[in-house]
């Protein structure tokens, strides 16, 4: 793919989150497997990057391709001290067990990382940028060394678009009914008026796309959100590139292999279909009412489940602060799992081998917070879902999941105000019911579109686009804004 026999410096830069920097991850392994004269730099936060730290040393496993080593050689790690704060220490660098009173600092000492980001560019000197949403100012300052960027969305178009929508037509419905929230639309947007360091989360979005050069790239593909990416496309006024699924390969060896190996064994003894996956991601603590009501859903379903629970860390404590809603939830409910067996369910505290439960034959369904990397991973297994969206960009996930008809949605009394009845009730109806069956029916066929399709000629045409940028550039076309020209 090199128009010009030289290598090209890629500099990738995520917001502090694993649901961020796993999508850029795989977005760079998949560029260096299309573009071998292409380098690909992520910077991060140490804490941050020690996942990915251990994905770049992953031993060849059977059924790798043989140049996925050379691929990921081509992948370096760039460490960015963020400031210190008093409230933030360099463990809390991370969303990662963060207690959401620390988010507008977390923000903050991002923010005031742009000079340290700054020297990164110009040590690197990377002929382009790929910025997340959070931060439109690391695009203008590339743009003021001359390297063009774009922004990489790891969110679906369907909530993008959504958001946008009510950001500049605020006062007209969005145009698709199924995605619509009710009455709750106009007000549920209003999260992204929460400020940080002078600066909203709306205005660092909207900025974000407008500075992002010629197009923006989305993890996505057109056949669940073709309507959503064309008119994202109409309110940015510019293309969107949707790059595919980037459902990763299963990293699940990377965890303890002991409690792998627990989780396989209680599968393997369970029929084909009968267990329910139970789980809301890495960032989401249960409050005690949500761990009883949950609880009470799990115990009257009847079904063999796999439940997720984060319980507190000690590293999610600050300055000798707690979370008040995650310290609530660090104990199951009383006598509950007296009353289930060790035969009928199994807690897992913190992290589960969450692609090889998905792609084992005993299990029958997901439960899932609707998070969009893990509605990737589900409808890539051919697993019906089960929706309880909580917050951020889930409900906007789950309507979409099921317009799809892929999944069946818990209903709620506002976002986390959920019942224990209509969580048993939706279990068995995916399990059971006729309705269950078509939605089965249906995310398998799903599933079978993106494994015979794959996601290379998404790929292809991003590093087409990102050629043609860097090679403007060479040209002699500058990147910088007019504003920013003319002055």
């Amino acid at each position: 793919m090199n128009m010009k026999g030289k290598s090209y410096r890629v500099l990738m830069f995520p917001w502090l989150a694993h649901g961020h920097i796993l999508p850029f991850f795989e977005l760079a392994r998949r560029l260096c497997g299309e573009c071998k004269d292409m380098v690909v730099y992520i910077c991060s936060t140490p804490i941050n990057l020690l996942p990915v730290r251990n994905l770049l040393h992953l031993p060849p496993r059977q059924g790798d391709r043989d140049d996925d080593d050379n691929d990921r050689s081509r992948i370096e790690l760039v460490e960015l001290h963020l400031p210190s704060l008093s409230d933030l220490p360099p463990h809390l660098h991370t969303t990662k067990y963060l207690p959401p009173d620390l988010m507008p600092s977390l923000k903050r000492a991002f923010d005031l990382s742009e000079p340290s980001f700054s020297g990164l560019l110009d040590t690197i000197q990377p002929d382009l940028l790929i910025y997340d949403f959070l931060q439109p100012w690391a695009c203008l300052a590339a743009q003021r060394r001359g390297i063009p960027g774009f922004t990489f969305m790891a969110s679906g178009a369907a909530q993008t678009s959504f958001f946008c929508h009510y950001s500049y037509l605020a006062e007209e419905e969005f145009p698709f009914s199924a995605i619509r929230l009710g009455t709750e639309s106009r007000r549920y947007t209003e999260m992204l008026d929460k400020s940080a360091n002078g600066m909203s989360d709306r205005d660092r979005l909207l900025n974000s796309i407008k500075l992002s050069s010629n197009f923006v790239a989305i993890k996505s593909f057109r056949d669940i959100e073709s309507k959503y990416i064309e008119y994202l496309s109409f309110l940015a006024g510019k293309e969107v590139v949707p790059v595919g699924p980037l459902v990763p390969d299963n990293y699940d060896h990377l965890v303890d292999a002991d409690q792998l190996k627990r989780v396989m064994e209680w599968l393997g003894k369970k029929g084909r279909r009968s267990v329910v996956f139970v789980s809301f991601g890495t960032e989401y603590f249960l409050s005690e009412e949500q761990m009883e009501q949950m609880a009470s859903g799990l115990e009257h379903s009847g079904a063999n489940f796999i439940w997720v629970v984060r319980f507190l860390k000690e590293e999610a404590a600050a300055a000798g602060r707690r979370n008040s809603k995650a310290t609530q939830a660090m104990k199951l409910p009383p006598g509950f799992m007296d009353r289930i067996g060790p035969e009928r369910g199994l807690v897992v505290d913190g992290w589960a081998p969450q692609r090889s439960i998905l792609t084992h034959p005993s299990l029958g369904a997901f439960l899932t917070h609707c998070g969009w990397s893990s509605l990737m991973e589900a409808m890539q297994s051919g697993v019906p879902m089960i929706a309880l969206p909580l917050h951020l960009d889930q409900p906007l996930n789950a309507k979409l999941m099921v317009e799809l008809g892929v999944a069946l949605e818990i209903p709620q009394q506002g976002f986390g105000n959920f019942k224990g009845k209509d969580v048993a009730r939706g279990m068995r109806e995916v399990l059971r019911s006729e309705i269950g069956h078509s939605v089965r029916k249906k995310v398998e066929e799903m599933a079978e579109a993106m494994r015979r399709k794959g996601d290379r000629h998404e790929i292809q045409e991003l590093v087409e686009k990102m050629l043609q940028l860097c090679n403007k550039d060479e040209q002699g076309e500058s990147n910088m804004p007019r504003e920013m020209v003319a002055n």
